[in-house]
């Protein structure tokens, strides 16, 4: 699977980690140890499109938020996880 990194160009998914679904934001500290578990742990796992975290270790060391479909691995875009920022 290729993915096109905004900083770096296409590069191939083994110089990326994948963390996770890119959906919801954290939660307070003041909302408890069950809603940053929810948080963490349930996630809908879907089989289609999705958005995702990916980290491109061996390369730019940037976070992306890459949408891709989890049956066929297309992926249909990439962009920085936070906009003006590392």
């Amino acid at each position: 699977m290729i993915i096109d990194c905004p900083h770096c160009g296409a590069r191939d998914s083994g110089e990326f980690h994948m963390r996770g679904e890119a959906t919801g934001s954290r939660p307070a500290y003041a909302d408890g140890p069950d809603a940053f578990a929810g948080y963490v742990y349930d996630r809908a796992n879907l089989a289609g499109v999705q958005r995702e975290h990916w980290y491109h270790a061996a390369g730019c060391r940037s976070w992306l938020v890459v949408e891709r479909d989890t049956r066929s691995h297309v992926v249909a875009s990439v962009t920085a996880a936070r906009k003006g920022g590392a």
